[in-house]
């Protein structure tokens, strides 16, 4: 991957109506992100695998289909001006998550690209660096995980790795940590309160260790502003996207760390933490990429941690 550039690279300029092809959109981050799109006054073609699953909204056509398909991804991104990919089975086995995450991740660039679409977005993670013990501060240079790493951090890398490789179109790679936000599917929301509360061991942590964190409302307006050209081509990824480069970009908001997530959780649930005396990260992630193109986050850390609790206590 690489930040480097002809000096003559076209500069976009935002698309009045645009298409915007998402994936996933039924998911946690595909459908804030339809809904952001949609209040753009882009047209949204919403992949899904089943019918009725696409969020129900002006502007959103639902596209039922295997992104994987080479068939399928070929039509769906004809006649389109960006693509968002926003699937991973993080969930699912190695292999599984390497088929989909990465195979078809990259199939589904391939053919955006052969079809002259403009853009490609794609939702990686900031797992994909290493922020063990003692690590500092984390940019977009910083040093990545090794194969040791998990197979969702591992997978998430080599997709960024396979996408880097793509040639023909602009590549952005949005980098968040741990994504807040209410819905059934949310990890930090939903699915790691319910652990908590029905297993005790996962009520430890490190009190002082980062939680590192974006909540998904941010996340899919900076996605829908590059997807849509809002963020401008720029010569230096510092100020925008490299026109055909692949440029990653954290985003990340507020400092916080596991303290507040635990104590906010447990209280909600009327459970007590347990508290381990043990090494962790205490860096940052570092967002200054995102915020000289434009991106300021609009919900602090009172806020998303309010609405976890008021989630859970309802």
């Amino acid at each position: 991957m690489t930040d480097s550039h002809p000096a003559q690279s076209p500069v976009v300029s935002p698309v009045v109506s645009p298409v915007v092809v998402v994936t996933g959109a039924n998911g946690l981050v595909g459908a804030r992100l339809c809904a952001t799109l949609a209040e753009r006054g882009a047209t949204v073609r919403a992949v899904v695998r089943r019918p009725g699953a696409a969020p129900t909204l002006a502007g959103v056509e639902e596209q039922v289909g295997d992104f994987t398909d080479p068939g399928f991804a070929a039509g769906v991104v004809d006649g389109a001006d960006a693509v968002v990919t926003t699937v991973h089975p993080m969930d699912s086995d190695l292999e599984t998550q390497h088929r989909i995450g990465v195979e078809g991740t990259t199939a589904m660039a391939r053919a955006a690209a052969a079809a002259g679409v403009e853009r490609l977005v794609h939702i990686s993670t900031a797992a994909v660096y290493d922020r063990s013990p003692g690590v500092g501060d984390v940019h977009e240079s910083s040093t990545l995980v090794d194969d040791d790493a998990g197979a969702y951090a591992v997978t998430k890398r080599d997709a960024d790795a396979a996408l880097a490789d793509v040639e023909g179109i602009t590549r952005v790679l949005l980098r968040p940590p741990a994504i807040l936000g209410a819905g059934e599917s949310s990890v930090w929301n939903t699915l790691r309160p319910a652990e908590v509360r029905d297993d005790p061991q996962a009520r430890h942590a490190v009190p002082e260790h980062t939680f590192a964190w974006v909540h998904v409302d941010d996340l899919a307006a900076l996605a829908a502003d590059v997807a849509t050209g809002r963020v401008a081509s720029s010569v230096d990824p510092a100020t925008g996207p490299v026109a055909g480069a692949c440029t990653p970009v954290n985003v990340a908001a507020g400092a916080a760390t596991m303290r507040d997530y635990y104590e906010t959780v447990t209280g909600a649930l009327g459970l007590e933490p347990t508290w381990d005396d043990a090494p962790a990260w205490t860096g940052r992630i570092m967002s200054g990429r995102a915020h000289r193109w434009g991106w300021t986050p609009s919900v602090d850390l009172t806020r998303a941690l309010a609405e976890i609790d008021a989630g859970l206590r309802a």
